[in-house]
């Protein structure tokens, strides 16, 4: 086990230092942004919020800041523009900084002083095979099913599509998008095998030795694809989940909060010679969007209809308001008439949602591990450094000092910044109980039945 003091020395030695943010406690406020005119991506989920409302409400604006925002047509294209510099940042899938840091795709030095969200995506089956597992599901008193829907009960689906020489294809937004992770991690605690990949092999599918077949869907698109059969579910943000219950082609089954309570999702991505150029212009930009995350959660969710009003527009989410509206406002439809009480489906504040943690980043590598991303062991040490490349709490600190001392926020808002150390503690607050502790990754890894660990590869 880590103590807390041999971290910080390895995040001390590995955080690549930006020396005029003076982000020290107690240090000057930021001065004027160097770069004043910008233009971020996003993808059309409701999880793109803090983006919407910084703009709308005019927080970009009140920190010298000019923004334009453009919706993207998938995360690839997102990412490549983000890298070529024609984006100046973007709402990005957790996994997709990581990634590019270790080489995972495209290599690039992408960083996050900023997480958008937790929870918010779902996992929706067609109606086919939710008429094949329903009988098999307890009930409520209600007569409605008991929910988390555990992946064990797609059995009998799985056994009727061999029978008919059927492979079972699911959609998932990004090979390292938490959706990916997630739905793996629930089809793994069902017993049921996702596949793995391996790159110098070759095989970047990721179905060597699946049992389910999981291919990339655009997230817009995932309804479409499930009415016409191409596959037989997805795990996606919203509102693409409530819209195939409004179009009664699927039913969601499990959301990410029951796979992993309060679980990262997005973050927002920026090339590190971005930061390290425009070092004023990169603190207001954070600032902007933690007040409009505290707004997003302000008054137990008071604000959600709005919000919903305003990702109905055509140029963010651009689906029905009622569709946003949904799960924004802390209800879930399972099926028509299911309705459910989820208040912290969408977290965009609660629970230092905002907070870039380190735990957060490294759990990501060991997913990426787990399912042969990351094809070799590594040491927890390495696990430790990439996360300090990649995740820039220190940004975040002087973002959030400068609120403080502006009077725009209380220190009550945020981690005490004199504590802490970028790890949440050791949970066990997964769907099949597993604890994850971030200082000890390997023997995280360990702990899975199916899944790579120590030497394993994916073809061993």
């Amino acid at each position: 086990m880590y103590t807390r003091d041999a971290i910080m020395g390895i995040l001390t030695t590995t955080t690549l230092a930006v020396s005029t943010l003076s982000l020290q406690a107690g240090a000057q406020e930021t001065g004027w942004p160097e770069k004043e005119d910008l233009s971020f991506g996003f993808i059309k989920l409701t999880d793109m919020a803090p983006l919407a409302i910084a703009f709308e409400r005019g927080y970009f604006e009140d920190e010298g800041l000019f923004v334009e925002l453009e919706a993207q047509s998938n995360w690839r294209v997102l990412l490549d523009r983000v890298i070529s510099g024609d984006l100046d940042g973007a709402h990005m899938l957790a996994g997709q900084p990581i990634a590019a840091t270790v080489g995972y795709g495209n290599q690039a030095n992408i960083i996050t002083p900023f997480s958008m969200d937790l929870n918010g995506n779902a996992t929706t089956l067609s109606n086919e095979v939710w008429d094949m597992i329903r009988p098999h599901l307890p009930e409520n008193d209600d007569g409605n099913p008991v929910h988390p829907i555990t992946a064990d009960y797609l059995q009998p689906a799985l056994e009727q599509f061999a029978d008919e020489g059927r492979s079972f294809n699911m959609g998932m937004v990004f090979p390292v998008s938490t959706h990916n992770y997630e739905l793996r991690y629930w089809l793994a605690a069902g017993g049921i095998h996702p596949g793995y990949y391996d790159p110098a092999g070759g095989d970047t599918s990721g179905q060597i030795d699946a049992d389910v077949y999981l291919s990339v869907t655009p997230p817009p698109q995932m309804p479409s694809t499930l009415e016409a059969g191409t596959i037989s579910g997805y795990n996606v943000g919203e509102p693409w989940n409530q819209q195939a219950v409004f179009m009664q082609i699927g039913v969601p089954v499990v959301t990410n909060h029951d796979i992993w309570n309060y679980n990262p999702e997005k973050v927002f991505g920026i090339r590190e010679d971005f930061a390290e150029n425009y070092p004023n212009t990169t603190v207001r930009m954070v600032k902007a969007m933690i007040r409009a995350a505290y707004w997003l959660d302000e008054n137990n969710n008071a604000n959600r209809e709005e919000a919903a009003r305003i990702l109905s527009e055509p140029w963010y989410v651009g689906a029905d308001y009622e569709v946003i509206a949904n799960s924004m406002t802390g209800t879930f439809e399972f099926e028509p008439g299911d309705v459910r009480k989820v208040p912290d489906f969408n977290v965009f504040f609660r629970e230092h949602a905002t907070y870039p943690f380190y735990s957060d980043a490294i759990w990501f590598l060991t997913q990426m591990r787990r399912w042969g991303q990351i094809e070799e062991h590594k040491t927890d040490d390495w696990y430790m450094e990439m996360a300090s490349r990649v995740y820039r709490p220190d940004i975040y600190e002087q973002a959030a000092r400068d609120l403080i001392a502006e009077g725009l926020m209380s220190a009550d808002d945020f981690p005490d910044f004199d504590t802490e150390d970028g790890f949440r503690p050791a949970t066990d607050a997964f769907i099949d109980g597993i604890t994850y502790d971030a200082l000890q990754p390997n023997a995280y890894l360990e702990q899975f039945s199916i899944g790579l660990s120590g030497d394993d590869t994916p073809r061993a």
